[in-house]
């Protein structure tokens, strides 16, 4: 008679994230709304960032100005959730690691999608682009503080980080995010879709919201992941 193996317990992997997460992501939060209200409230500010949208609106060319339309699509609300969905399928059914494609999910969508709550939460509203010497994309009447491009850009960053934190593809992989992550926000002032500052905020709004994220992920995901491979690896058994 062969003796079942006793299988292997799921390896779990925290996330780097401070000790005092939650007051830290939540400290930071606020601060990123603080600061959305006293922009607004600054007389002249808002001239001001809107004098460097029509700066830049006023010396297109045609090379950066098809790069920043390609972003614009890129990283929209469309473009973005088809890449978290294909990644995260990826990730579940070829890859074979759902753990993986729940932390990626999970990261890109606290990271991208909490960056609605500060725009309802700030009510800063967009650059006009009426007042724009060549607004390239004229965005709907919404608001505009932080800014959702880059806050995706920022979420995707984190959440390739995450998945590759303990090989030697880590520091490249952060390398290259914060060269797209400038580049998108360039591309937002660049379109006239966003004020400066709107692109500022959305690092340290969209990091606030993963860090608490990984924060829970730390101290939840283990005995999830654990009663999960548990279950599966029961049905697995014959009785």
């Amino acid at each position: 008679m062969f003796q079942q193996s006793t299988p292997h317990p799921v390896r779990f992997k925290p996330l780097p994230a401070p000790k005092h997460w939650l007051a830290t992501g939540l400290v930071l939060a606020a601060a990123v709304v603080l600061a959305g209200w006293a922009i607004q409230a600054v007389p002249g500010l808002t001239l001001a960032e809107l004098a460097v949208d029509d700066d830049f609106s006023r010396h297109h060319s045609s090379v950066l100005t098809g790069l920043a339309l390609v972003l614009n699509v890129l990283f929209g609300p469309v473009a973005g959730a088809i890449i978290v969905i294909a990644v995260s399928l990826y990730l579940a059914l070829i890859r074979r690691s759902p753990q993986d494609a729940a932390l990626f999910s999970l990261t890109v969508a606290s990271g991208w999608l909490t960056c609605q709550v500060f725009k309802a939460v700030i009510g800063r509203i967009r650059p006009d682009p009426a007042l724009l010497f060549d607004p390239l994309v004229p965005e709907p009447v919404s608001n505009s503080f932080p800014s959702g491009h880059t806050c995706l850009a920022v979420a995707l960053t984190l959440a390739m980080f995450f998945l590759v934190r303990e090989t030697r593809w880590a520091k490249p992989v952060l390398c290259a995010g914060a060269i797209v992550t400038v580049v998108v926000a360039w591309s937002r002032v660049y379109i006239g879709a966003h004020y400066p500052l709107d692109v500022v905020a959305s690092l340290p709004a969209s990091i606030a919201a993963v860090m608490i994220m990984a924060g829970i992920w730390n101290r939840y995901a283990p005995a999830l992941t654990t009663a999960i491979h548990s279950r599966a690896m029961s049905r697995r058994t014959p009785k």
